[in-house]
């Protein structure tokens, strides 16, 4: 039997596990959440995405409790949850910090809550056990934090915040503190622990890969909106602002005057230079302001004028980016405007086709660019 995709925003049937409803937050004369609403799931690994000062730490807050809606509602379970003091409530918070007690072990760190919920020993050791199985931390459960490495002690804190089978998890910056190779393993670990468990995790980031890797869905944030929530594919592939398109992924932006033609909008974007095409289902007017966004590796890199595509422009290359595996090319069109370019380097370095102030051709297909309005 296929596996069912875990899709529960697009059933009429699935209630959401929490619900902001018209939520406003305000500081003095200072708004950071502005009349917002949207909804989580049951399972979901949820990432609220935004550059600092956005309110995402703000909407964790709420959920957390150390702050309160100054409008609206947050509902957990149905229940709003304003009343509810925030250690009675079925949520835990995992910090930037970790916040490890650094005189107890690791053992004793993950029973804390336990304990002083007064459960009896045989269940906590039961739960303690199970616990540092899922973080495979068995042979440091003996260690001190001071002992163990800084990967460790994040997944310390995680087992800690799990111990008491909250029904929601928020994790503020969770992997801030870790090198980039350990980030990347730590974001696998954390999905499958989130998967083992069943537990709805709240990530906050501004880091938009750990976003795009970990989460079953992400809002964007900016300005105390939700600009837009969707799964990680759609917001990199239909980015629904120029703000999304730019805050995710490498993108370039070309804007101007669209008529419509075909399946879509042909776009003048400067005086001299060919118009483009995009297919969209867009409803704009003739001679509206409308903005291209095209992702690097959606553009190709000639020598020659491509016969096959009336997306092509003539520019020359001002930088090349070396990533390993990929080369960037920033190539320069006549109007002084960049537009990056990407390909994978299949072959050796010494054979690389092109080089600085080689005069080339970019070109993509009528489907490979999103018409924006705004």
């Amino acid at each position: 039997m296929p596996e069912t995709k875990f899709e529960p925003w697009n059933d009429p049937n699935e209630k959401p596990l929490i619900e902001f409803r018209g939520v406003t937050k305000r500081f003095g004369t200072f708004t950071a959440i502005d009349n917002q609403s949207f909804d989580i799931y049951t399972k979901e690994f949820f990432a609220l995405l935004g550059p600092s000062g956005c309110g995402k730490t703000t909407m964790m807050r709420m959920l957390a409790g150390f702050e309160a809606p100054t409008e609206g509602k947050i509902l957990l379970g149905g229940k709003d949850i304003a009343p509810i003091p925030p250690n009675k409530r079925e949520v835990n918070m995992m910090f930037q910090s970790y916040a490890l007690f650094p005189h107890l072990s690791v053992w004793d760190n993950i029973a804390f809550g336990l304990k002083r919920d007064g459960k009896d020993k045989k269940a906590i050791a039961a739960r303690v056990a199970e616990m540092l199985k899922l973080t495979r931390l068995e042979k440091f459960a003996n260690r001190k934090p001071h002992q163990i490495s800084g990967g460790q002690r994040q997944r310390v804190a995680l087992a800690r915040s799990l111990a008491k089978a909250p029904k929601l998890l928020l994790l503020d910056e969770p992997l801030g503190a870790l090198d980039a190779k350990l980030r990347q393993d730590t974001q696998f670990e954390l999905m499958d622990i989130q998967e083992t468990t069943g537990t709805t995790f709240v990530i906050v980031t501004h880091d938009q890969e750990e976003a795009m890797t970990v989460a079953s869905r992400v809002a964007v944030m900016d300005d105390g909106r939700v600009v837009q929530v969707d799964t990680p594919d759609r917001i990199y592939e239909d980015p629904n602002s120029t703000y999304v398109a730019d805050f995710i992924g490498d993108v370039t932006i070309l804007s101007g005057s669209v008529t419509p033609k075909d399946k879509g909008y042909e776009l003048r974007f400067a005086e001299g230079q060919p118009t483009l095409y995009a297919d969209s289902d867009l409803s704009l007017t003739d001679g509206q302001t409308g903005y291209l966004a095209i992702r690097p590796e959606k553009v190709a890199v000639s020598p020659e004028k491509p016969e096959d595509r009336r997306n092509a422009l003539k520019g020359k290359i001002l930088d090349i980016a070396y990533l390993g595996n990929l080369s960037t090319y920033h190539v320069e069109l006549p109007t002084g405007q960049v537009v990056k370019a990407q390909t994978a380097n299949t072959r050796r370095l010494a054979n690389r086709p092109f080089s600085w102030e080689d005069e080339v051709w970019l070109s993509w297909s009528d489907s490979a660019a999103v018409l924006l309005e705004r």
